[in-house]
């Protein structure tokens, strides 16, 4: 039973960190070149990975609250507790970020933008959005780091 415990807590650290290194490749990597996309380019450069990724990060969520929940359960009596609490407030915030107010732009750029000032307009307004959305991911994952950080120093305190 711990060692199922502690694959879930794995588990939720290694989406935590997906969600983690996808969203600051976004800021990296992709919103340096949003200015240089037209309405005659962006398509092929935005839609289909924004569509693989919604239906990706889909599943994971659901995957990380019932993480969140076993990892809530198994330390409900110990301060630990808060750790696994955090992190699925933090999924919570991100999901409500994502189905509330981006996924309006995912479905106007999906739908195809003709005026280059409107594309502009829209990736601005997705990408303060998503900047958001990383901060949330950026906390999920220092939780679950700060938990681990934890953890491996009370095992070095024991090996003194």
């Amino acid at each position: 039973m711990k060692q199922l415990l502690t694959f879930n807590k794995l588990l939720l650290f290694a989406c935590t960190s997906m969600y983690f290194g996808t969203g600051w490749s976004l800021v990296l990597f992709s919103f340096p070149v949003a200015p240089e996309l037209t309405p005659d380019n962006y398509y092929m450069q935005f839609v289909p990975q924004v569509h693989a990724a919604t239906q990706f990060f889909t599943y994971m969520t659901m995957v990380m609250m019932a993480c969140c929940i076993l990892f809530i359960i198994s330390e409900w009596k110990t301060p630990i507790k808060w750790y696994p609490i955090v992190v699925l407030a933090l999924v919570i915030l991100a999901t409500l970020l994502t189905i509330y107010f981006i996924f309006k732009y995912n479905e106007l750029m999906e739908a195809g933008i003709t005026d280059p000032i409107k594309l502009q307009e829209i990736l601005n307004k997705w990408m303060n959005l998503n900047i958001i959305r990383v901060s949330l991911w950026t906390l999920q994952w220092l939780t679950m780091a700060i938990y681990f950080f934890r953890i491996d120093l009370k095992l070095s305190q024991k090996h003194e």
